[in-house]
């Protein structure tokens, strides 16, 4: 008699994100500059990396494409990523360049200056389609990137064969997260956008995120021009004007969730991965969002990013509340 074992193929991520990581020093000292701040802590960070935190925390199955260096810094972020429920896998330990490092400032309830350090080239940066286990990323239920890695070779590349493996399905989504600092000009970061949003089917971005990719910074019109763009999720964030999200056939709004800024950093990663929670979970798209929009309100009440990031209990209590 012979037996036959069966090795079943690993479960499919709910999200795969690609994209930033790095080591946040975030003052403890609030209303000062930079300069005269004495005392910091070390925490997670890297937008890419921060939503995938998020996701995780509302128990979804979740994996980080990035880079870093071969260093203290770069231990401790592989290390934290795994500590905070995200497989870690796809992170690679770049021999040359350094982990990136991000400082701020915390002036509440608005101004949050962030300064990188991403010198001489940032690990995750250097990522090229060899390094991408393809078949990962497109039977992954959700693969999010960001405009961050579009700006560099071999990253950009990655980044479209990374789209090409996933061919379009729901959900691909592009996080507009436009830093100028990365780019050699707007008009550089406008180019590659307008290449990238023909690959993806949901956008995400704040009015002048969406400046930069579509030209327009009305939010219905921001929205319609996303969607003519192919997209069938367009999600436009106002700050205190709330959230507006539109597809083809469905439009909805959702005013600010009031909270006590602490800092404002980390609140659209955090609405990123309860986005994400929702769109698996089959929900409406008004409940996605005022899910969304608590959650990451409840980011900015707090001082850091990654380790902020409410579970899914939370988030529902304080809609109940509300």
């Amino acid at each position: 008699m012979t037996l036959q074992h069966t090795i079943e193929a690993p479960a499919p991520f709910d999200l795969i994100t690609m994209g930033r990581i790095s080591a946040d020093l975030y003052p403890l000292e609030d209303g000062i500059p930079l300069e005269q701040v004495t005392t910091f802590r070390k925490y997670l960070g890297g937008s890419a990396t921060n939503v995938a935190v998020a996701a995780a925390r509302h128990g979804l199955r979740t994996a980080v494409i990035t880079g870093v260096g071969d260093d203290p810094f770069g231990r401790f972020c592989l290390a934290e990523v795994r500590r905070l429920g995200v497989d870690n896998r796809f992170v690679f330990t770049d021999p040359v360049n350094p982990t990136p490092l991000a400082f701020c400032e915390i002036f509440p309830p608005d101004d949050f200056p962030l300064y990188f350090r991403r010198e001489p080239k940032a690990p995750d940066l250097t990522i090229s389609a060899d390094r991408l286990d393809l078949d990962a990323i497109g039977d992954a239920r959700v693969f999010w990137a960001t405009v961050t890695g579009l700006s560099q070779q071999p990253s950009r590349d990655a980044h479209l064969a990374a789209w090409q493996a996933r061919g379009r399905k729901p959900y691909t989504v592009l996080d507009l997260d436009y830093r100028a600092m990365f780019w050699p000009s707007r008009a550089d970061a406008h180019r590659e956008v307008a290449k990238a949003l023909e690959h993806v089917t949901v956008a995400v971005g704040n009015l002048a995120e969406c400046e930069v990719a579509v030209g327009e910074t009305d939010p219905d019109r921001a929205a319609d021009a996303l969607l003519d763009r192919g997209v069938e999720l367009a999600v436009v964030k106002q700050g205190s004007g709330g959230v507006l999200a539109k597809t083809r056939t469905d439009t909805a709004r959702v005013p600010p969730y009031p909270v006590t800024v602490v800092n404002g950093l980390g609140a659209g990663d955090g609405f990123g991965g309860a986005l994400v929670y929702g769109l698996i979970s089959g929900w409406p798209l008004d409940r996605i969002l005022r899910f969304a929009n608590v959650a990451g309100a409840i980011v900015a009440s707090r001082r850091e990013c990654s380790t902020a990031m409410p579970d899914t209990r939370e988030v529902l209590e304080r809609l109940a509340g509300n």
